[in-house]
């Protein structure tokens, strides 16, 4: 079968890449940070002790959380203003709070909230890596790391695969596509059910022209329930580009019968594989 040549990897897909990881960061729940004793060295507050402040804090959390998933925002501030009259010390309230002001587009107040969140417990790895996000998010790339770098090194972090991942797009954004791809392979490592991480993992090796290793993660993708418009296309072109005809009909008929009104049926009818 003749192989089709691989034109040179360019800005698009890295542009794509970054579209589709923002979107995923929202859908993977890094937006509701998980409740927090604070400082790690000094244990979890269990039921039995946790103070009556402290728990009246926690209800009003978790029904800020939901308020905030649901895009309710100005309830989601009043439940977190409650939380913290209650107990003014709240860590997760004021990461909450943090995270509420950027999707409000307030980077003033949300960098004053997650500052005040460190200034309570400095070594708060949900904290540290809600900072690092605002911190990518605000183009300073290299501090993001820096603070993605200290969250990992909590020895009783439980969330280290989203971190890698936010870690991985901020390499991509500044243009480190080489470590980028080393944080978004440790994410999978670390959670290889999760389809986002591979679907974008995939996506940055083909970006990089690297097909063989991404047609391996979204052929896993695309023959299980998870496959979708976007990783059905994403496996179209790679297979179009190792010169797998194929597969590359099966796909497109895949895409066509379950996905035909998608963006992606449209490029491909169109032969936009560059898109």
């Amino acid at each position: 079968m003749t192989h089709v040549a691989s034109p040179r990897p360019d800005a698009r897909p890295i542009r794509l890449l970054l579209l589709m990881l923002a979107l995923a960061w929202l859908l993977s729940g890094c937006a509701a940070p998980a409740p927090s004793a604070g400082d790690p060295s000094a244990g979890p507050i269990t039921e039995f002790d946790e103070p009556e402040a402290r728990k009246r804090a926690r209800i009003r959390m978790e029904l800020a959380t939901g308020y905030f998933e649901q895009g309710r925002t100005d309830i989601a501030l009043d439940e977190i203003k409650q939380a913290l009259a209650a107990d003014a010390s709240y860590v997760p309230a004021f990461i909450l709070r943090g995270l509420v002001f950027m999707q409000m587009n307030n980077p003033r107040l949300a960098e004053e909230s997650f500052q005040r969140a460190l200034q309570l417990s400095p070594r708060d790895p949900d904290a540290l890596h809600n900072y690092g996000w605002f911190q990518c998010q605000q183009g300073r790339h290299a501090q993001a790391v820096e603070f993605f770098n200290r969250a990992l090194a909590s020895p009783v972090y439980g969330g280290q695969a989203r971190t890698y991942m936010a870690k991985g797009v901020c390499q991509v954004r500044m243009g480190q596509l080489a470590e980028a791809e080393g944080s978004l392979a440790r994410s999978y490592e670390l959670d290889p059910g999760n389809p986002i991480a591979g679907y974008n993992l995939a996506l940055l090796l083909f970006a990089r022209g690297e097909d063989e290793r991404a047609q391996f993660i979204v052929r896993r993708l695309n023959n299980s329930e998870l496959a979708n418009a976007e990783t059905l296309w994403l496996g179209i072109k790679i297979e179009r580009r190792l010169g797998n005809a194929e597969v590359v009909e099966q796909l497109a008929n895949q895409l066509g019968r379950r996905f035909a009104e998608s963006r992606e049926w449209g490029l491909y009818q169109r032969g936009a594989f560059h898109e």
